[in-house]
């Protein structure tokens, strides 16, 4: 690239008739370039622009930013990775402004701001909770209009993790604590909740009796949030959005619970990856988790009985954790309640009026297994092999005319068709007329009373 005074003397020294070659010479530059800036092609101050690594994937990027105008730009980033785009992150942002392929929002660019004050955390001090409801799951998950998910974040370096639950009551709540602090490796020393009705008064926001087993147990202590004072647990609020823009957004159909929960694992292991600037070191949000010294774990949940409800299939078949157990047969699209307790080896399958019909060894979750009872299978087996018969089928080709009651039957409708059912014609017997007129003619005549 050439100075300006250097292109000063070039265009001088073109002008008193120098060749380009004597000028490259002079100036002690490439030939190439001394012609590129005679030409116009290059301009001083302006460097030459590389190729735009981003053209390539611009039309997907306005498609996705057309079907979803607040998509995020992350999550525009991680779905052009796996494309092949090679760019960076920062370069995508400036590539979407520069195109302008977001589409224009007029109420995202109307913001109250408010003061907003940073909570200190010292490390493993405390692991925040909440819920967060994804709308329109896929439909085979089977949990209705809502997803739930169990989002745990410690409040030190905001490393976060997630379970997907059945639903929000207690049982299912103990559950997905579980799960979440094992996946983080310990708990703090403190859980902070909203007022959650299965963990306080929603009113008052005293901790309930059943709930403050499950702290003692764990051996943590329970903070809840002050009333309308969500932003007390903002590191968890982060990860719900986190969560619901980079995860669940793109949730496609057919996608299965555990599958899901793989998605959602892989997306809260790479946010590990996010850098974080600590006493003027720049660190990651993974290596500052790993130094915060966390409690270990009971070896065991918490004991709460878990029940699930589900619809027995033609096979004699119920699932449950991505698992398939047997119960006897004749119990095809019948209602039974699985039953587990946290812990425990084996699960058991009642009826809704609490009749135990089946109990399996528990398999790992989400192994596909099909764990079957011998006696189920015999039984199942043998009222297959009864249901058979050994007489001979139906003789299908033979002649078989019509009876003469379906062609009164057909005789009827024509006559429907034709405007004159059986019911508005009257058939009148005039011989019936005719024999009561002859008796009555040869009927004797009364007699005539005569008086005395």
């Amino acid at each position: 690239m050439l100075t300006r005074e250097e292109d000063v003397d070039a265009h001088a020294l073109r002008r008193q008739g120098w060749s380009i070659s004597a000028i490259a010479r002079h100036l002690g530059r490439d030939r190439k370039t001394i012609r590129a800036y005679l030409n116009g092609e290059q301009v001083v101050g302006v460097r030459r622009r590389a190729p735009d690594a981003f053209v390539p994937f611009l039309d997907y990027a306005r498609q996705r930013l057309a079907d979803d105008p607040h998509l995020w730009a992350s999550t525009l980033f991680d779905e052009l990775v796996e494309l092949g785009y090679e760019g960076a992150y920062p370069t995508l942002t400036r590539a979407l402004r520069r195109h302008r392929v977001r589409p224009h929002c007029e109420p995202c660019k109307v913001s109250n701001g408010r003061d907003v004050a940073v909570i200190a955390h010292p490390p493993g001090e405390e692991i925040q909770f909440d819920w967060l409801e994804l709308p329109d799951p896929p439909e085979q998950w089977g949990v209705g209009e809502h997803a739930h998910l169990l989002v745990g974040a410690l409040a030190h370096s905001s490393r976060w993790r997630a379970v997907i639950a059945e639903s929000e009551d207690f049982p299912h709540l103990v559950q997905a604590l579980d799960r979440v602090v094992r996946k983080l490796g310990g708990t703090g020393r403190r859980w902070r909740f909203d007022r959650m009705a299965t963990v306080c008064h929603p009113a008052t926001g005293r901790v309930l009796p059943a709930f403050a087993a499950v702290a003692k147990y764990y051996g943590v202590g329970v903070d809840i949030c002050p009333a309308r004072r969500g932003n007390r647990k903002g590191v968890v609020e982060k990860a719900n959005h986190s969560a619901a823009q980079r995860w669940c957004r793109t949730v496609p159909d057919g996608l299965t619970v555990e599958q899901a929960q793989s998605g959602i694992d892989k997306l809260a292991v790479r946010m590990d990856e996010r850098r974080r600037r600590v006493a003027g070191a720049l660190t990651t949000v993974g290596e500052l988790a790993d130094v915060e010294s966390l409690l270990e774990l009971p070896g065991l949940p918490f004991p709460a009985e878990l029940e699930a409800e589900r619809t027995v299939s033609p096979q004699g078949l119920v699932s449950f954790e991505g698992n398939l157990y047997s119960v006897p047969p004749g119990l095809p699209g019948a209602r039974v309640i699985v039953l587990h307790r946290l812990g425990e080896d084996h699960l058991h399958i009642v009826t809704t009026g609490r009749v135990v019909v089946a109990r399996h060894h528990r398999a790992p979750r989400g192994s596909g297994r099909v764990v079957r009872d011998s006696g189920h299978v015999i039984a199942l087996e043998r009222a297959v092999l009864d249901s058979f018969t050994d007489r001979a089928p139906c003789r299908t080709k033979v002649r078989r005319p019509l009876t003469q009651a379906a062609l009164d039957e057909a005789e009827r409708l024509r006559s429907r068709a034709a405007g004159t059912s059986s019911a508005e014609r009257v058939v009148i017997d005039l011989t019936a007329y005719a024999a009561v007129a002859d008796r009555l003619r040869t009927a004797p005549q009364p007699k005539e009373e005569t008086g005395e």
